[in-house]
């Protein structure tokens, strides 16, 4: 059996799919009951709470491996060797700005010490550091409702964004296999691209004669202030606008751990384009 956290996120999702093609038997962590009609069939829907650990621990009954999330380090301790929990690997969902180690940054903390807990935990483990992800661009559903203008912070940023589908496809091959443990993986896509560039991609996708405009700094702190901590705010414009962090730089990683290429921008648009247009 292997349990997969986040079952029902972005690369949660996928992951449980990737295990249940290969015939894998998958536990998955869900806030609640109605969340396993989100499930593929066969796969067992164990109801925690990521923020409880102790909702969390019985889900651990004759689990082989499974997939963590960053910032709940506790599970990761959880999941060490002992006689009623055998989990042989972990895979752990972090981040790339781990590997700048700057500790005063509130989202690098949070990654850097949920790393050091898995390490800490007797088990063997992979890290998985993906870029920003391609499924970010949903949050610009609501602004396509209303129009074709969309409009964004950070304009002048270059990211190779990633597929969830393949953070998730790297994970399985190091879940089912022990040839990754002790491997830290930054992951990014196949293209390096502004803003504008996926604005206009997903433009031709759908059709649709789409236009961006950037979002000013201030306008950008004021947006995000309404939804994350101070903290995160100023850790993302760290990133962004101070610098301190580069996702544009395309890595090989994913075709060297899965055998493939790592799916376009282009391609996750035109799998996720009834989503835009609801």
């Amino acid at each position: 059996m292997i349990l997969v956290t986040g079952a029902t996120g972005n690369v949660g999702a996928e992951l449980v799919r990737a295990l249940v093609d290969a015939g894998e038997e998958v536990r998955a962590l869900i806030r609640s009951d109605g969340a396993e009609s989100q499930l593929p069939a066969g796969v067992d829907g164990f109801v925690g709470d990521l923020g409880r650990p102790e909702t969390v621990a019985p889900g651990l009954e004759g689990v082989r491996a499974a997939h963590l999330l960053s910032g709940y380090a506790r599970h990761a301790r959880a999941t060490g060797r002992n006689p009623s929990r055998r989990v042989e690997r972990v895979t752990l969902q972090s981040s790339s700005a781990v590997p700048g180690g700057d500790m005063g940054n509130a989202v690098v903390r949070y990654h850097i010490l949920s790393e050091k807990a898995v390490r800490e935990s007797g088990v063997a483990w992979m890290f998985l550091q993906p870029n920003s992800f391609m499924s970010n661009t949903l949050e610009w559903v609501p602004q396509l409702r209303d129009g074709d203008v969309v409009r964004a912070p950070f304009p002048d940023v270059r990211v190779a964004t990633i597929d969830p589908h393949d953070v998730a496809a790297v994970a399985a091959e190091a879940l089912l296999s022990g040839d990754h443990d002790g491997r830290t993986y930054r992951l990014s896509g196949p293209e390096s691209l502004l803003p504008a560039d996926r604005v206009a991609i997903l433009g031709r996708v759908l059709g649709r004669e789409l236009r961006f405009e950037g979002q000013s700094n201030e306008e950008t702190r004021a947006t995000m202030s309404d939804r994350m901590p101070a903290a995160y705010v100023d850790a993302f414009f760290s990133f962004f606008v101070d610098g301190t962090l580069d996702e544009s730089e395309v890595l090989p990683t994913v075709e060297q751990v899965t055998g493939r290429a790592p799916r376009t921008f282009e391609q996750w648009a035109h799998s996720h384009a009834e989503q835009f247009a609801t």
